[in-house]
């Protein structure tokens, strides 16, 4: 079972949809890094519009679709192990932009459900 409550580190990452690691989606390579690390948990967000350094508005607006929207990966685990995976974000992440924020975690707890009966 695996849990994490006190004190944190969340690590946004901001990229797009297209973005790609080997012909793989990078947000997918990024979970799955995660996971192999060892990491609390990690989420995909598809974002609805957005733009970023190109100044290149993205959205899903059906007059302007985008193939290209926003997707953020949000990362959350003790300050040590999240920094311990920054170097592997630096390896994928060639454009971008990736947070780091200080947070609380108030509880997560994984394991098997019937234990949360």
């Amino acid at each position: 079972m695996t849990r994490l409550t006190g004190r944190a580190l969340r690590v946004t990452i901001f990229i797009g949809e297209n973005d790609t690691w080997h012909h793989k989606p990078l947000f997918s390579e990024i979970v799955h890094r995660a996971h192999k690390a060892g990491l609390a948990g990690a989420s995909v967000f598809r974002g609805i519009e957005g733009f970023g350094a190109d100044s290149l508005i993205h959205t899903s607006r059906i007059l302007s679709l985008s193939e290209d929207l926003p997707v953020a990966i949000i990362i959350v685990d003790t300050g040590d192990r999240v920094r311990a995976f920054l170097p592997e974000l630096d390896e994928l992440v060639g454009q971008g932009l990736v947070i780091l924020d200080d947070c609380e975690v108030i509880r997560y707890v994984g394991g098997d459900t019937k234990e949360r009966a």
